[in-house]
């Protein structure tokens, strides 16, 4: 194997290393962002009524 292909090796290797580490903190970020909106959507969600019966019937009769 010549120098420069080893020298060559080391380097491809090192920039993928940097780039899986980007791509890991990246996706991590973009979950951390859809767990945080995903929180936001479940308070946003109005609460039950007092009488758990109201609103949940229709009458279909006329």
């Amino acid at each position: 194997m010549d120098v420069s292909q080893i020298a060559e090796l080391s380097t491809g290797l090192t920039t993928m290393q940097t780039n899986n580490e980007v791509n890991t903190l990246m996706l991590k970020k973009t979950l951390d962002s859809q767990a945080s909106v995903a929180t936001q959507l479940i308070n946003a969600a109005p609460s039950l009524p007092a009488n758990p019966a109201v609103g949940r019937n229709i009458n279909t009769t006329a």
